[in-house]
């Protein structure tokens, strides 16, 4: 099938070059065609250019872009969205006063997340995140990294892995699953975290790498859940099992975590609300990337990653939203590039790049999606007839999508 996009008033993204994300100073730089033409072909991107360059040829479908702007979908690479229930009542604690570590301590977080699990049969579990799926493609993502974690158990966590499995069979938008045990001691194992991280080690890895149902593994490296030491432990024995490391380190506090990650090579260190000078020197070179998670900031109210700081000591970032049920019960990445633009002094450019290009990189899907690149998939965003690109973060309270595509083929909505 062939699909014409003609008449674009400005097409975003455009890659002509092999990129695989974005550093420092280029993060500002977003290269776009005005006025231009995007032909699909199979649901890959065949050709692209100026209008003054469309060619003549025959098409099954043309779309007239006049007015509007065509870019990439957006890449989310961290993200919790096969869960059970919900935590509304949390919110409600940390309105009345009591922090994220409070509520964790009564009883709250994700070990009330796990257990709702638990208790939740695996078809009830698709069912509920096919809905989270199905909105957060509407919104515009295009490709998604999924976690599990809030199992806590080897049936739970399987279970899980099994229903990103199926997601991952019956929908069009790009996913990545990642092995989350290492998210917080289940209570069952509360003095005895050594036994736990055996567990995980012993008994699910291999199952997941048998049934091939992860492509990375992650683990919570903060004070109160899991040390530096444990993060190597658990990092290692992924990488044993074919698993590619990720962390989620320094939301809270920063004890050598982000090291950690570099020295395991680590695809990811995602959070980073709090960063010394020694973690973004790490970074430095590496091809680790850094991700923010601007929606958790919101939520919670704690510090945003420092963006500003990070780019202008030459490092790349990605954005991601952190969907889950407890610090970011939302998937819209159209806010979460807003967000990063009024709260953490991100140019539309530097926000555009982390969360297309950059967040694809930050889940291995770089030579897929992320841009408008000859032979990538065509997992594309048009807009509503708006000014510029810079007008979807200015607008933040309103959606600007007026149609998604995934390997070519409008969502319907």
């Amino acid at each position: 099938m062939k699909t014409l996009f003609k008449n674009i008033k400005e097409l975003i993204q455009v890659r002509t070059e092999p990129i695989s994300f974005v550093s420092g100073k280029q993060m500002n730089v977003l290269p776009t065609i005005k006025n231009a033409f995007l032909l699909v072909e199979n649901g890959v991107i065949s050709n692209f250019g100026s209008m003054q360059d469309c060619p003549t040829i025959t098409t099954d479908k043309i779309v007239d872009a006049s007015g509007k702007l065509v870019l990439p979908s957006w890449c989310d690479s961290h993200t919790h969205i096969v869960y059970a229930g919900n935590r509304e009542g949390e919110f409600v604690d940390r309105i009345n006063g009591f922090t994220y570590e409070e509520i964790a301590v009564r009883g709250g977080g994700i070990l009330n997340s796990a257990k709702q699990l638990q208790e939740t049969s695996e078809e009830e579990l698709y069912q509920q995140s096919k809905v989270r799926l199905k909105d957060i493609i509407h919104s515009g993502t295009g490709a998604i990294e999924i976690k599990s974690g809030y199992g806590l158990t080897v049936e739970a966590e399987l279970k899980m892995l099994r229903v990103i499995k199926r997601l991952k069979e019956t929908f069009p938008i790009e996913i990545k699953a990642t092995f989350l045990g290492a998210h917080a001691v289940p209570l069952k194992f509360k003095n005895n975290k050594k036994g736990y991280l055996q567990l995980l080690i012993n008994d699910m890895m291999p199952k997941i790498s048998e049934e091939k149902l992860a492509e990375f593994v992650d683990i919570f490296c903060e004070s109160g859940y899991f040390t530096v030491e444990d993060t190597e432990l658990i990092l290692r024995a992924g990488i044993k099992n074919g698993l590619t490391p990720k962390i989620h380190v320094n939301q809270f506090t920063a004890i050598g975590g982000v090291k950690a990650g570099v020295k395991n090579g680590a695809l990811s260190v995602d959070h980073l609300e709090v960063m010394r000078n020694e973690d973004i020197e790490v970074l430095k070179g590496t091809s680790t990337m850094p991700v923010a998670l601007p929606s958790c900031s919101y939520f919670l109210s704690i510090p945003y990653t420092p963006a500003r700081k990070m780019i202008d000591a030459g490092l790349p970032l990605a954005l991601a939203s952190d969907y889950n049920p407890g610090s970011s019960p939302s998937g819209n990445m159209n806010f979460v590039v807003a967000t990063a633009c009024i709260k953490m002094k991100m140019t539309p450019e530097e926000a555009i790049n982390a969360a297309t290009i950059n967040g694809a990189y930050a889940m291995g899907l770089e030579k897929e999606v992320g841009s408008i690149t000859v032979g990538k998939k065509a997992n594309l965003l048009l807009t509503k007839p708006i000014p510029s690109y810079g007008f979807i973060p200015y607008a933040f309270g309103n959606s600007q999508i007026e149609k998604v595509y995934l390997k070519g083929l409008e969502i319907e909505n």
